[in-house]
């Protein structure tokens, strides 16, 4: 079968690749949208010549799991993998695999898992409720545009925070309260979600309520990060540092399948609004990620399985 796989210098190209058997627990998906994460993209840089990466999987069951357990054959569905999703079939944990809403586009489907999953699980880390003020930070972005939206329906007071004007977007028609173009310098959060590292992860310290958290989950900024320690210590605020596939497996088995699940209703529902940015066939996959890695997607970035 087809797959995109690393050329070893940063780059990808279409090649053969064995197929993928069922197992207990493991039916076969037909693929036909992957998504890309920065994380990934980033991977290309040091992926050995044949690598097949890919968290984000969106199509049909091709061939169910051998123990019976998961979707049949036919089913649509949207999953997260550990490797190996930019290819024309994989074989895909039923405990990350949802069954996907009729009405709902595979390609935004695609978008969902570690983009919605992180939005999703960060929120709950920081126990979001409806008299909270969120900050959120690279909001424009694939995690924050969910978060943003995820916050407001929880009835939280959202100021979404974008690098430039021309990123505000509909941010305030997604639920924000505010549109910060920068990090705010006064205020207090009591959750804030940060993407972005460097300086802004320096302000965001800054400005967390006392008793408030900080939830880190990305430095799309590569920069390192200072602060005034003291300052944060006289707030008594916590700094978590986010990894999805930790408190995935800290949630216990299922735990992604089930969130999957529930953001899936909400699409199809019209209660999430996934923006893609960007949405073409693999054959453009450096392209696409090249913009990515430049900044120039807002939102998502798509690629249609032809």
């Amino acid at each position: 079968m087809r797959a995109l796989v690393a050329t070893g210098g940063s780059g990808v190209t279409l090649g053969e690749v064995p197929e993928p058997e069922p197992g207990p627990g493991r039916p076969v998906v037909a693929v036909q949208a992957v998504s890309l994460n920065r994380g990934e993209v980033r991977a290309l840089e040091t992926a050995a010549e044949g690598t097949v990466l890919g968290w984000d999987v969106a199509g049909e069951v091709l061939a169910p799991a051998t123990d019976g357990h998961g979707p049949a054959a036919g089913t649509r569905v949207v999953g997260l993998v550990p490797s190996g999703g930019w290819a024309e079939r994989v074989a895909v944990p039923v405990g990350s695999l949802a069954e996907l809403p009729d009405g709902v586009d595979v390609g935004v489907a695609a978008a969902l898992p570690v983009a919605g999953l992180t939005a999703q699980v960060a929120m709950q880390l920081g126990g979001t409720a409806s008299d909270e003020r969120v900050l959120v930070t690279g909001a424009a972005g694939g995690v924050g545009h969910i978060a943003v939206q995820l916050a407001a329906h929880r009835g939280a007071t959202v100021t979404a925070v974008v690098g430039r004007p021309e990123r505000a977007g509909n941010l305030e028609r997604l639920g924000a309260t505010t549109v910060s173009v920068g990090m705010p310098e006064d205020g207090e959060f009591d959750l804030i979600l940060e993407a972005v590292g460097g300086a802004t992860l320096g302000a965001a310290l800054g400005v967390v309520a006392p008793s408030g958290h900080v939830v880190s989950y990305g430095c799309a900024s590569g920069e390192p990060t200072t602060f005034d320690v003291r300052t944060f210590y006289g707030r008594c605020g916590r700094l978590t540092g986010f990894q999805l596939g930790a408190e995935l497996a800290r949630a216990g088995r299922d735990a992604a399948a089930r969130d999957l699940e529930a953001l899936a209703r909400m699409l199809a529902g019209g209660q999430l609004e996934i923006r893609v940015g960007l949405d073409v066939g693999w054959e453009e996959a450096n392209t696409a990620c090249r913009a990515l890695l430049d900044r120039q997607v807002e939102g998502k970035a798509v690629l249609r399985i032809t």
